[in-house]
């Protein structure tokens, strides 16, 4: 195979990767804790990949194991649901606006 070939068939398995992903944003109103890193209020980026998904905004970033579920109906907006857990708030899922996908954390 030559490099040429080789690169074509990496880039082309890069780019099916990369589709597989889907991106969303969520607005944290109060300090919470996801795979034990505190995230401050904000807007984050989420990126969600199979088993995955990955919370960013600027250089912080927190990668967490989620169970993917399908509601009967479609969530009118992306929410954030909570757990208290050692008198922190810790995200246990986030319901996709737009779409019938919630992310329950692990």
């Amino acid at each position: 195979m030559t490099n040429t070939l080789k690169c074509l068939v990496l880039f082309l398995t890069l780019a099916l990767a990369v589709a597989s992903a889907s991106t969303h944003s969520v607005q944290i109103f109060q300090p919470s804790i996801v795979s034990g890193q505190e995230l401050k209020p904000g807007q984050y980026k989420l990126t969600v990949d199979d088993s995955k998904v990955i919370i960013s905004k600027g250089k912080q970033s927190v990668e967490a194991s989620v169970k993917m579920e399908t509601s009967d109906s479609k969530f009118s907006s992306t929410s954030v649901r909570y757990i208290t857990e050692d008198g922190k708030m810790k995200v246990s899922e986030i319901r996709l606006g737009g779409t019938n996908t919630k992310l329950v954390f692990n």
